[in-house]
């Protein structure tokens, strides 16, 4: 067998439809596509959603809510995920860029600490953009350090 004698399987290839090549052909004049209207005529492309005719999906469903552009999400912590956190990641700080290195935080968020639970770790780092006034006491209480950044 060699390049130039291979050929596709017997009744696998058809010869195409060749439209517009005179009346004798049986689709010449309006090539197949009918008499008049839109898609009778070159450069016709259908609208995108259109549904010939019928109210299109997206002024049938009923529009609710409004989401913000600049709406600031917060990844929220608490403090009794911190021992879990340290233990299972080695994490020597709880800040923003350490969450996301391990996986627990996108890049888009904001961190904010909560006071829910309590933690035993000693020594540890806190860098947040928040952090309530009842989780601010309460790393303070355990000798932990917080840094509040903008």
């Amino acid at each position: 067998m060699q390049l130039h004698t291979l050929k596709p399987a017997a009744g696998s290839v058809k010869k195409a439809k060749r439209l517009g090549r005179g009346e004798a052909s049986g689709k010449g004049g309006t090539s197949t596509r009918g008499t008049k209207g839109d898609q009778s005529r070159s450069g016709y492309k259908i609208k995108k959603g259109h549904e010939g005719g019928q109210m299109p999906l997206h002024r049938r469903v009923p529009k609710r809510g409004f989401n913000h552009p600049d709406k600031q999400l917060f990844k929220v912590v608490n403090l009794s995920q911190v021992d879990a956190w340290v233990e299972k990641y080695g994490l020597q700080e709880i800040s923003p860029e350490a969450l996301q290195h391990a996986g627990l935080m996108k890049n888009t968020e904001r961190l904010k600490i909560l006071a829910k639970g309590s933690f035993t770790a000693k020594g540890l780092r806190f860098v947040a953009h928040a952090a309530s006034a009842q989780a601010r006491k309460a790393i303070a209480a355990a000798g932990c350090e917080l840094q509040l950044i903008s």
